[in-house]
């Protein structure tokens, strides 16, 4: 610690008494964090009129808000949660939720409300699991939750249904449905189809109720102790699709059926049944179906009979007790209590790799289609190839099969083989083999395009020919901030033109459109590259296959040095771009009014809050404001404003960074400094801070406390992920110093994971820090090199020899890389007083890291400080843990750049007293 002078101490009494540090009124406190209200979830009405959104804060009760889009009318749903809105906007329904701190027998479960906007009126309704409006917005199914005495005394039957109230919205009519499990309207809004399971199992069916007319019931099916599931209603043909299975106690046993319902004559008639699927797969109750938009494939699933069976209740055991004495020397009876997995070389997976997958694997369902027009039924997918696209076009598929590269993904990557597939028989065709990205399929099945060694592939299907598109291009198409050791890839497909005669795609900058036949290429854009703005296609509707030819695209625009964003609009047909909104700040497009002109966006800054915004139009030039959250920031806090500095890194290299002062900063006073990274941050000026209290800073808290906070680019050189880290961001430093922004003696450095890691590695290489804060970090990558990612189960081999921590070799390859990028191997060197966290079940760093690292600095008598959080992930979850880091970190920052007095737990620690 700096001790603080007299003459120190005398000028900041003299600065408070004269109000000089007015600020400090301002400051953003853990409270005011806690209290911080988020905007969220916000929904238009299809015409337009009507908006809902979520506020809720850090921690405590929200509200549904819900306003009309023209006028000033306005409703508070107190606890509501994740609204939805009828076409018209005439009904608003959202979750009501339990309030915060409600525990206990007597403690009320979650709701629903429903809001008429016309009156105002609002119905709350408990017990709520779930609720649907029909696609008309005339209709709202309510699923009840099972009273616990019903739930406990049928709790081996996990699919028994609940009750479901059925509401006309018009005439306000209610009908009470029993034992519902699942339930879907029609897109027509004609048809509620519900199947049934109730206690008994005599009632189970599958039921369609007419929506119009005198609201009949029709029975589609029914059999005692079935489970009808996976209700998927056709495009527009009044068609169900469905399956029909045996439910016992364990749900295992059965083999389902999948059926048909046709409005047409009120029948249903078996597609396939259980029985005919061939002997190695299974067709059972846990599937997707899915229909393609012409109503005429139904894509469907199996499942591998082997792998479902071995996991079966009782599987492992013949369920017969073994009568008389035991034998305390019988061999097998000792040998069938035994635990063990067997590693072996040449395992495809490593164990815990398929331990974690077991469950994915087991239940994987390989895909298969039913052709309608020729009531066929063709098994698409297979043990090899497991992996078929549900594509809408008539006559193929795409397939993928990463199955042959299963063993190189530990340590290589992930790759794949790409197949065109013929629907109708199943048959494929290799487009590529060992891919590591992927391959797009036009919406027509004419063309694949895929990306490798740097440029644009297109696969002809109908010729089978491939053609490279971007071979002798002057401008580059593939990633240009690449620092991996991994393939460097494409910047992707921006869409295809009708007629498939175009496909549109990016490069760094500009938009592309290639003639599918000639390959000629055309730079839509013109002037992305050189005015370093980086354009891309806003799509407002994903459900489009394709572009129009003349059509006018929605573009968000990304200036690469200021760092802020534009919205442009284009003209498929011409060249060039229209600028619709340039200030600089950050804007994000959202949802348009399905039958309106309307389109909802925010634009935000580090100090300006993104509230809603709506769009007449798409050329922008009338918009307004809806929400007025935290319009107030630099009054009611002092917040900070950003800029964007950039200085020279040790290879001459430009680096940019954001610097953000406080509101009150004096340009004759020079600043602890509080640097936050990760890769490229710099953009960060840019976009609203997240305020909430966790194992991330809140930056505008450390401004309105004095301090300037740093957020750096780091560019990284493959072999050296550590040192280029240094190369880049102790030169910013430096700038800052040179500016007279930062006070040399008073400057921090904080990372989480990747950065953690970063922030391990440079204290080793530099003393101009004055205090440190590494989160989850790797300290020694010799013994991270061969350990697990817990929560994937796979080994982090690949991770240094292909991804984030670059260094392009095994461990056998480049042994002195290694060690040379490892903390732990120059903790000797470190000067600067280091805090570490880790929890201890975290699943992407082991945790053991921290204790490498802690145990050599206080072998070596070194400064450090490690918080071990209980039962925590990689990021902490408890908001009691949460909150203890936040203040943790201010108060290590505080001590040690600041002067402020230690706290006893960096001064003496803390003593294990039991417990945790």
């Amino acid at each position: 610690m700096k001790p603080t002078s007299f003459f120190g101490t005398l000028l900041l009494l003299t600065l408070f008494c004269s109000g000089a540090l007015q600020a400090q009124d301002r400051q953003l406190t853990f409270e005011d964090i806690m209290r911080w209200e988020d905007l969220s979830g916000e929904v238009i009405s299809g015409n337009g009129q009507w908006l809902a959104y979520e506020v809720w804060p850090d921690r405590g009760d929200g509200e549904v808000r819900v306003r009309s889009v023209e006028g000033d009318t306005g409703y508070t749903l107190e606890l509501g949660e994740d609204p939805a809105i009828t076409p018209d906007g005439q009904w608003v329904g959202a979750y009501r939720e339990v309030p915060f701190g409600a525990e206990g027998d007597d403690a009320p479960v979650q709701g629903m409300f429903l809001l008429n906007t016309g009156s105002g009126d609002v119905q709350e309704i408990d017990s709520v699991s779930s609720f649907q409006f029909s696609e008309d917005g005339r209709w709202l199914a309510i699923r009840r939750m099972l009273a616990d005495s019903v739930s406990e005394a049928y709790d081996d039957n996990g699919h028994l249904g609940a009750p479901l109230r059925l509401m006309n919205l018009q005439s306000g009519a209610n009908e009470e449905l029993s034992f519902v499990s699942d339930m879907a309207f029609d897109s027509t809004s004609t048809w509620l189809s519900y199947s049934v399971v109730d206690t008994s199992g005599s009632g189970n069916g599958l039921y369609l109720r007419e929506l119009s007319g005198g609201g009949a019931t029709h029975t589609a099916a029914a059999m005692e102790d079935a489970l009808f599931d996976n209700l998927a209603w056709d495009h527009d043909t009044g068609r169900l699709a469905f399956t029909s299975a045996p439910l016992d106690s364990t749900y295992f046993s059965g083999t389902a059926d999948l059926q048909l319902w046709s409005s047409d004559g009120m029948q249903t008639r078996t597609l396939v049944a259980g029985s005919e699927v061939p002997e190695q797969w299974w067709l059972r109750s846990d599937n997707d179906l899915e229909w393609t938009r012409d109503n005429n494939r139904l894509f469907f699933g199996v499942q591998n009979r082997e792998l479902m069976e071995a996991d079966l209740p009782g599987s492992g055991d013949s369920g017969e007790e073994d009568e008389g004495e035991a034998d305390p020397y019988d061999m097998q009876e000792i040998l069938d209590e035994k635990s063990v997995d067997v590693w072996h070389w040449d395992d495809p997976l490593i164990k815990t790799h398929e331990r974690e997958t077991w469950n994915q694997r087991k239940g994987q369902l390989y895909r298969a289609v039913y052709h309608l027009d020729t009531d066929e039924y063709v098994q698409l997918a297979t043990e090899e190839v497991p992996d078929v696209e549900a594509n809408h076009d008539p006559e193929v598929t795409l397939a993928s099969s990463s199955m042959p590269y299963r063993k190189q993904m530990t340590w290589d990557g992930f790759y794949s083989d790409y197949y065109i597939m013929d629907l109708r028989t199943g048959e494929k065709t290799l487009i590529t083999e060992r891919l590591d990205g992927g391959v797009e399929l036009s919406p027509g099945g004419n063309y694949a395009l895929y990306f490798r060694d740097k440029d644009w592939h297109l696969y002809d299907v109908g010729e089978e020919s491939t053609q490279n598109l971007t071979d002798g291009m002057e401008v580059p198409f593939w990633d240009e901030d690449h620092d991996y050791p991994s393939p460097t890839p494409g910047y992707g497909v921006a869409g295809w033109i009708e007629g498939e005669e175009q496909v549109l795609v990016y490069d760094k900058y500009d938009i592309w459109s290639f003639d599918t036949e000639s390959g000629e290429a055309a730079n839509l854009t013109r002037d992305g590259r050189q005015r370093h703005l980086t354009y891309r296609i806003e799509r407002l509707d994903y459900d489009r296959d394709y572009f129009a030819p003349d059509e006018r695209l929605l573009l968000e625009a990304f200036y690469d040095r200021e760092k802020y964003e534009g919205l442009f609009s284009m003209r498929l047909d011409r060249r060039g771009t229209t600028e619709l909104l340039g200030e600089p700040l950050n804007y994000e497009v959202g949802q348009q009014a399905d039958d309106a002109d309307r389109i909802l966006f925010t634009k935000e800054s580090y100090d300006l809050y993104p509230n809603i915004w709506v769009s007449e139009g798409m050329d922008f030039s009338e918009t307004r404001q809806l929400t007025d959250l935290h319009d107030n920031l630099h009054a009611d806090y002092n917040w900070g404003r950003a800029e964007i500095i950039q200085w020279t890194d040790v290879k001459g290299d430009t680096v940019r960074g954001a610097v953000i002062k406080p509101d009150d900063y004096d340009p004759d006073q020079r600043y602890p400094v509080m640097t936050y990274f990760y890769r490229f941050f710099s953009q960060r000026a840019y976009e609203f801070n997240n305020i909430t209290n966790d194992d991330r800073p809140v930056l505008p808290q450390y401004v309105s406390d004095g301090y300037v906070v740093f957020l750096p680019d780091v560019h990284f050189t493959v072999g050296f992920p550590g040192p280029s880290s240094v190369k880049s961001l102790v030169p910013g430093i430096l700038k800052l110093i040179d500016m007279g922004i930062a006070h040399p003696d008073k400057l921090g450095l904080h990372g989480h994971s990747w950065s953690g890691y970063q922030t391990a590695h440079i204290i080793t290489e530099t003393d101009i820090f004055d205090a440190a804060i590494a989160g989850a970090p790797v300290s020694n990558m010799t013994s991270a090199y061969s350990g697990i990612r817990w929560g994937s189960g796979l080994a982090r081999q690949f991770q240094y020899e292909q991804t984030q921590s670059r260094i392009g070799g095994s461990l056998w390859e480049y042994p002195e890389r290694y060690i040379e990028n490892s903390p732990v191997f120059f903790a000797d060197r470190i000067e600067t007083p280091l805090m570490l966290m880790f929890g201890d079940e975290d699943t992407a760093v082991p945790w053991y890291q921290g204790i490498e690292l802690y145990l050599a600095m206080r072998r070596l008598g070194k400064d450090a400080v490690f918080l071990q959080y209980h039962n925590e992930p990689h990021h902490l979850q408890r908001y009691g843990n949460r909150l203890d880091y936040a203040v943790k970190m201010k108060e290590y920052f505080d001590h040690y750049l600041r002067g402020m007095p230690a706290p006893d737990w960096i001064e003496e620690g803390v003593p294990y007293r039991g417990g945790n």
